[in-house]
């Protein structure tokens, strides 16, 4: 997919180090592993508890860490199809460990964009949701397992901020654990079905 889509990239001086690569893909690994983790062998009716009208369930929690997985990452695969923004860098204001320490920070909360909102997503079960994110968190590995695109060359913008396209891989994977996390408060709740 990736090699279609023109991002396998030539080999290049700004590839990722082995340090960066190890912890990109690494992060994306245990990341992953912790919302299949969360979410298994519950019932439907643990699946669907809300602790309050306008909390997510578990089940919405994965819907939304599904359609996040793919919208940040188009984000990322369109930043890398446009030219190199290095002079952006500057705009750099946090670390690669304050970028995934600040999304998994599960103190501060925030809405999410519509199109993020798990109402707003194509799935119609926690399994399609569930199949999509394993398959394209696969896919992202991969990637950074083995691209050479100048990642840290690649600068986006966030309302928080900016980053560089390997900051954002790694924000991606720290959004799957900020949701991890709210399935465990949500199992953790009172009236949590036991």
């Amino acid at each position: 997919m990736l090699i279609i889509s023109g991002l396998a990239g030539t080999p290049t001086d700004n590839s990722l180090s082995k340090k960066e690569r190890k912890f990109a893909t690494e992060h994306m690994k245990s990341t992953k592993a912790d919302v299949i983790n969360a979410v298994k062998g519950l019932t439907d009716a643990q699946l669907n508890y809300k602790a309050t009208p306008e909390s997510w369930s578990a089940k919405e929690c994965v819907y939304h860490i599904a359609i996040s997985e793919k919208n940040l990452w188009a984000m990322l695969e369109g930043s890398l199809k446009s030219a190199p923004n290095p002079e952006k860098r500057a705009e750099i204001k946090m670390t690669d460990e304050q970028v995934a320490t600040m999304i998994e920070n599960r103190i501060t909360k925030v809405k999410t964009f519509e199109p993020f909102e798990p109402k707003n997503t194509p799935y119609k079960t926690l399994d399609e949701a569930l199949s999509y994110f394993k398959t394209t968190r696969a896919d992202h590995i991969k990637y950074l397992k083995s691209t050479s695109e100048d990642l840290r060359n690649h600068v986006v913008q966030f309302p928080f901020g900016w980053m560089d396209c390997y900051q954002l891989s790694i924000f991606i994977s720290g959004h799957s654990n900020r949701h991890s996390q709210q399935i465990n408060e949500i199992k953790a709740d009172p009236g949590y079905p036991k």
